[in-house]
């Protein structure tokens, strides 16, 4: 439970064999975090930040949610993204697995589950 009470949960996604230029793409990293919101119906306090780093560097982009956050880490070089969501509400888990494939082009993608908000009151 969160401090609030409310259950809260975590995944760290880690999603390889990306396309490098979807990697590369605002627009499609844009189009995965409008899906994620949209799908889970989140709530964005602002709009999504993106910084593109010098070629062969990827993207990082962060959108802060009224129930936490929603980040990406590209790296094109490796075909390889890192996406993290957590929510401080409870939500269904997305298909991660699947929006990776069809957005990024993934061959494999790991999730990580994590339960937050679980420790114990200090005396």
């Amino acid at each position: 439970m969160t401090a609030s009470g409310a259950p809260g949960v975590e995944w760290i996604v880690e999603a390889s064999g990306c396309l490098p230029e979807a990697l590369r793409s605002e627009e499609t990293l844009r189009a995965l975090f409008d899906r994620v919101v949209a799908e889970l119906a989140l709530r964005p306090v602002a709009p999504p930040v993106f910084h593109r780093f010098p070629p062969p560097g990827g993207i990082t982009g962060v959108l802060l949610l009224s129930e936490s956050h929603l980040t990406c880490h590209t790296f094109p070089e490796s075909g390889y993204a890192a996406l993290n969501l957590y929510c401080c509400r409870p939500r269904p888990r997305w298909d991660f697995a699947a929006g990776c494939r069809e957005l990024l082009g993934a061959a494999q993608t790991r999730v990580l589950e994590v339960a937050r908000g679980g420790l114990p009151e200090a005396p």
